[in-house]
């Protein structure tokens, strides 16, 4: 990795916290550890006996050589958490870290993004070249998070990777997965603005409408290259007021998506109002 690279990332990094208003760093010590497994018990509305990570395992995967990175905000009292990320090492030869967990509050604003960039900093320093983690597709807010504002693709779409889960977020549901996959040496995304939003918009309404959604919408359009697939507006949110119809939207994008990656296409984008667009893998398309 050149120097460059991991220059012009710390300074990223570094004005992501301040933009957050936090200050993001690794942890290592038993009441560190602890107080981030805690924060992520109350983000998974568990209670702190039974964390989705205990510190046990936390203390773990740091001594693998992985890394606990936390974001610590002014509180009334002190420095607050504000939120945390877990990331370890794949394979040596891939180059690759993995992210399980990154978890902010709600109102934290940019703080999330803070703690990517720590963890991408952190991982080209020890020589990876990317960075890989899952999110549920179905949740519009992450995916336009991980594909749009950190510019990762959704490499692999996963059946119910977990199985049934009881975490106290999703329960009732079935688990499957994105798996986001991060180039952490390229340059930085250019945020879409008005004009790319409007374009996306346009090229979508010309689209053909392939399938109907649970709610008697349009749930999936596409063109000759490319696919958009709607997915609710609050599935978290939904799933508790009705599961079985939550059920139904998860297996109608499953359907779309296992076949348009057995197509070939990929998760590229998210657009703000709930529709992803899906593109040939770029990591296959023809360079000039």
């Amino acid at each position: 990795m050149t120097p460059a690279v991991t220059r012009d990332a710390g300074a990223l990094a570094s004005a992501a916290a301040h933009t957050a208003g936090v200050g993001v760093r690794t942890v290592d010590d038993v009441a560190g550890i602890r107080a981030v497994a805690d924060f992520l018990a109350d983000v998974w509305q568990l209670p702190h006996t039974n964390p989705p990570y205990p510190s046990e395992v936390l203390h773990s995967l740091v001594h693998a050589g992985g890394a606990v990175h936390a974001a610590y905000g002014a509180g009334p009292r002190g420095e607050r958490l504000a939120g945390a990320a877990v990331a370890v090492f794949g394979p040596p030869a891939d180059g690759c870290a993995y992210s399980f967990v990154a978890a902010a509050t709600a109102s934290d604003r940019g703080v999330g993004f803070a703690l990517k960039q720590a963890q991408r900093v952190w991982a080209l320093e020890r020589g990876a070249r990317t960075m890989r983690w899952t999110f549920d597709p179905l949740v519009g807010r992450n995916a336009r998070f991980n594909l749009v504002k950190l510019g990762a693709v959704g490499a692999e779409y996963l059946v119910d990777l977990y199985g049934p889960m009881n975490d106290g977020v999703n329960d009732g549901d079935e688990s499957d997965r994105l798996t986001a996959a991060w180039t952490l040496d390229a340059e930085a995304p250019h945020s879409a603005g008005a004009a790319d939003e409007t374009a996306d918009e346009t090229a979508r309404a010309a689209a053909a409408e392939i399938r109907r959604a649970p709610d008697g919408g349009p749930l999936a359009v596409r063109d000759d290259r490319r696919l958009w697939c709607r997915i609710p507006e609050d599935i978290v949110a939904l799933r508790a007021a009705d599961p079985a119809r939550a059920l139904r939207w998860r297996h109608a994008v499953r359907e779309v998506f296992t076949d348009a990656y057995a197509e070939g296409l990929r998760a590229t984008s998210m657009s703000r109002d709930g529709w992803y667009l899906l593109t040939p893998n770029p990591r296959e398309e023809p360079r000039s």
